[in-house]
């Protein structure tokens, strides 16, 4: 299962800009609807489109690597 890092690199922006970021001003600034960024972050296992995931990437100035994770489900571990 892929995993998002959106709630870590907010966290290290936040970090760095010495201020609070929300999930409205990122989906904003990316023209991601707020939703569709709320379950990206939160919700295990949901699926977007590449699209979104380049947005998040500019808006974060990260690779793509640092955006999403790869976990292994119990299913993937019994093989």
């Amino acid at each position: 299962m892929l995993r998002f890092r959106v709630k870590e690199l907010m966290a290290e922006k936040e970090f760095q800009e010495n201020r609070r970021i929300t999930l409205v001003e990122v989906a904003e600034s990316c023209g991601i609807n707020r939703m569709t960024l709320s379950k990206i972050a939160g919700q295990k296992g949901y699926s977007t489109v590449t699209d979104n995931i380049d947005k998040l990437c500019a808006y974060f100035g990260c690779e793509v690597g640092e955006l999403l994770v790869y976990v292994p489900t119990e299913e993937e571990h019994k093989d």
